[in-house]
């Protein structure tokens, strides 16, 4: 999408507030004990609430408000009756839609004390968003993105996932741009527009670098041997610089 009027803006800015704020209260609730089916119920009376709709659930019959992984689950894990223990790496994504506008937002963290290899890669999948965010100006070229969160990874002694990427968004949930890569693709030069709307999510991994069907279900992406944290916002891109619509 190409965020143009004021009504644009405005939807947008109010569906990232929202997913911006489930996301928050599902962090601040996970503690071991909870099952991730109780965070979710949390974030289906939140979404009510606020008068907005659950993208998966809306637009693909995902069985969920939302997507929480836990440990080898790195994207689209299903809630259910798995019980969070301390020391578990989360991963909690929340995406939604009111009055036409979409938005996207998820973050990883360590519940409690765990190894520090987990704290080290959620920070570093932080750290590689704000890398890329500074690459995120209209006239410059989309791979730059992806160039800036490798570059992070490497510095810290850790990798990418290669096949989860970002994504357009707006309008509808997934949009054109079809792929923002967590790494350098050089012959990916589409240069970025004044007022686009990108899903920018860096995953970072402690050394595979891609993600595998689980086989017991349609939706969850998981890894053999690594832990993954990954870090997403909704941006409008703007030549006065970048808003962040889900912090």
């Amino acid at each position: 999408m190409i965020a143009k009027t004021e009504e644009d803006f405005n939807g947008l800015k109010e569906i990232g507030r929202i997913v911006g704020l489930i996301r928050e209260e599902l962090v601040g609730k996970t503690a071991p004990g909870i099952t991730t089916k109780e965070l979710d119920e949390i974030a289906g009376r939140l979404f009510e609430e606020h008068g907005a709709v659950s993208a998966p659930k809306g637009e693909y019959n995902f069985p969920g408000y939302t997507c929480i992984s836990v440990n080898e689950e790195v994207a689209h894990g299903i809630p259910g009756s798995r019980v969070i223990k301390e020391g578990d790496i989360v991963n909690i994504d929340v995406s939604g839609s009111k009055n036409g506008y979409f938005a996207d937002t998820g973050i990883s963290f360590v519940v409690g004390e765990g190894d520090p290899i987990l704290t080290k890669i959620c920070e570093s999948a932080v750290e590689a968003f704000e890398a890329g965010l500074k690459k995120a100006k209209p006239g410059s070229k989309k791979s730059g993105l992806g160039k800036a969160v490798m570059a992070t990874a490497r510095k810290n002694g850790l990798t990418v996932i290669k096949n989860l990427t970002g994504h357009g968004i707006g309008r509808t949930i997934h949009e054109a741009p079809d792929h923002i890569y967590n790494y350098n693709e050089p012959w990916d030069d589409e240069l970025l527009k004044d007022g686009m709307v990108i899903a920018f999510e860096p995953f970072i991994s402690t050394s595979e670098e891609e993600v595998f069907q689980n086989e017991n279900d349609e939706w969850t992406y998981v890894t053999e041997n690594s832990f993954v944290a990954q870090c997403e916002h909704t941006i409008i891109l703007t030549k006065s610089g970048p808003i962040v619509i889900t912090r």
